[in-house]
């Protein structure tokens, strides 16, 4: 152990200890291992399987954890998508048939279920107290070997991520934790073992680029998938690009965004098409939440705007007016 000299009040010298470089390192190292240890039982492969009559082949497969002792797994929408029967294994080794209780391509989050004893669970943290720079620990199953563990930091939080619906997902966790491919689906834990988000993605090409779903967006969603087997959005039939304004027109109308969404096309049989809203259009607010981007008109659009008469701010030759319409659910 090190020591270095203070002098106290009288003078005197003192000597305080000061913890070694090998010392941190294995403390971190025991933090690790712990954690692994805590939370590796929890973690789970998840394969899917495309069954068409008597033929059947793999469609997915990727890593999951278990929620709840009534056998809830978390993985993501793309690892189950392609397939119509599922299979969950378990760290001692059971091989169980699994149900998909519901699956959210927007979010690239999926619940299943599975009926089994003595299961252990993992419990959610609150993403809101995450701090860049912290411990931050994937488990998941990547190819099929159980448990393998990498760790990192908390590289940035808050960011996007574009789903492959199309939609962005807003509360992301970026992290250098490498997340290997298999790894989709499994945990981001803190060094208390709790659940900071759901591996989701990588970027292929790009250097320590890797992401998670942060844990209390999963815990809405999840919640949502376990209760009504999808999340409801709303829509209004248009295709739109986002545009930026003239500095003038913002000026003349005393506009505080200076970007909106121009409305290219008004789908024929859309929400949209039974109101006043027409092409050319810019959208620049709905009942009043600032819209400067398409992704910010799709968090604008929730579940509760569905069959509801909400008034839509656009710039139409120039100059600010308002439209009524009532969105519909997505998918109907």
């Amino acid at each position: 152990m090190i020591t270095f000299a203070q002098h106290n009040a009288n003078g005197r010298s003192t000597s305080k200890p000061v913890q070694s470089d090998g010392q941190l390192l294995d403390a971190y190292s025991q933090t690790i291992t712990t954690v692994a240890s805590q939370v590796s039982d929890a973690v789970v492969q998840v394969q899917s399987f495309a069954q068409k009559g008597r033929s059947r082949k793999a469609a997915g497969s990727g890593s999951g954890f278990v929620i709840s002792s009534d056998g809830f797994i978390v993985t993501n929408h793309h690892v189950i998508a392609r397939g119509n029967q599922y299979r969950v294994i378990l760290q001692d080794g059971r091989d169980l048939s699994a149900k998909i209780l519901g699956s959210d391509p927007s979010t690239d989050l999926a619940v299943l279920q599975i009926h089994a004893e003595s299961l252990t669970k993992l419990s959610f943290a609150d993403s809101e107290q995450l701090q860049v720079g912290q411990i931050a620990i994937a488990v998941g199953n990547p190819f099929g070997f159980q448990s393998t563990v990498t760790t990192g930091v908390v590289s940035a939080l808050g960011r996007t991520l574009r789903s492959q619906s199309g939609r962005l997902i807003d509360d992301v966790i970026q992290t250098d934790a490498a997340l290997n491919p298999g790894n989709s689906g499994g945990p981001l834990v803190d060094s208390n073992g709790h659940v900071i988000g759901v591996n989701t993605a990588l970027i292929r090409g790009a250097q320590g680029l890797c992401f998670a779903v942060a844990s209390n967006l999963v815990q809405l969603i999840v919640g949502k998938l376990i209760i009504d087997g999808k999340v409801r959005r709303a829509y209004i039939g248009v295709e739109g690009q986002n545009i930026n304004l003239h500095p003038r027109v913002v000026k003349r109308n005393k506009l505080k965004a200076h970007a909106g969404v121009l409305v290219r096309k008004v789908e024929p049989m859309g929400p949209a098409s039974r109101s006043d809203l027409k092409q050319g259009d810019v959208i620049l607010g709905v009942e009043g939440e600032e819209v400067n981007s398409f992704d910010a008109l799709h968090r604008a659009l929730d579940e509760t705007r569905i069959g509801k008469r909400v008034q839509v701010q656009v710039l139409r030759n120039n100059t600010v007016t308002t439209v009524h319409l009532v969105p519909q659910e997505l998918g109907d």
